[in-house]
């Protein structure tokens, strides 16, 4: 757990998600990463009661990257609050298909969530139970059979970058959920959450953060 945290101070601890680590609970009972943090906090601080840790947002379980978590009750409603207001700037990364797209693009969509098989519908125009969806790209490099995009996210949509992705041909390698034509050895994918920026929610200093790519998977480093 210690080499996966990349800032860590009294009010808040930022995690290098590994594919496959679940961020909160569901329903296949398999131990969250915020068990796992209280657990290792709480031995390695010595802490005789319950270790206080707030999920601040939500990354899939097949993407790898960074994930902010709250160490007070007072970072938390703060750091929330943040999220509503977009005042967090979430940078991913994205190994695609090869396939000719602009070199860079903002893509609107509206998504609707299928909640029987989890995943998001994308809509060009309005709809009612959609949301507005929205993200900028642009290719920052490009590989033998594969481009690295770097995405900025305006909203935060239920898998969002996956459905946009996919929706003008270039899902993310190893998503069958979205058109990957076949799967990763890990069963994840190839989206990193690479870069947070943000004005720390109680010391006011400006926070960036960037997270390595996944050394065990080739594409990834090649990719930086």
């Amino acid at each position: 757990m210690e080499e996966q945290i990349l800032y860590e101070d009294n009010h808040l601890l930022v995690i290098n998600k590994k594919v496959g680590q679940l961020v909160q609970g569901d329903k296949t009972g398999d131990e969250p990463l915020l068990d796992s943090i209280k657990s290792f906090i709480k031995i390695r601080d010595h802490k005789p009661g319950n270790v206080f840790l707030g999920l601040v947002h939500r990354i899939d379980r097949p993407t790898s990257g960074l994930v902010i978590y709250a160490k007070t009750s007072k970072a938390l409603s703060r750091l929330t609050q943040m999220v509503k207001n977009r005042e967090i700037r979430k940078t991913y990364w994205a190994v695609v298909a090869k396939e000719m797209i602009p070199q860079s693009q903002r893509l609107v969509h509206y998504l609707k969530k299928n909640e029987k098989n989890n995943k998001a519908i994308v809509f060009t125009k309005l709809t009612e139970g959609a949301k507005e969806s929205i993200l900028t790209y642009q290719i920052i490099k490009t590989l033998d059979n594969y481009l690295l995009l770097e995405i900025d996210l305006e909203t935060g949509r239920h898998h969002q970058i996956r459905a946009q992705l996919s929706k003008i041909g270039v899902p993310i390698k190893g998503d069958l959920k979205y058109g990957a034509s076949r799967s990763n050895p890990d069963g994840g994918i190839n989206l990193h959450a690479r870069r947070l920026e943000f004005i720390h929610p109680v010391t006011k200093e400006n926070i960036i953060i960037i997270a390595p790519v996944p050394q065990n998977d080739a594409i990834w480093r090649a990719c930086e």
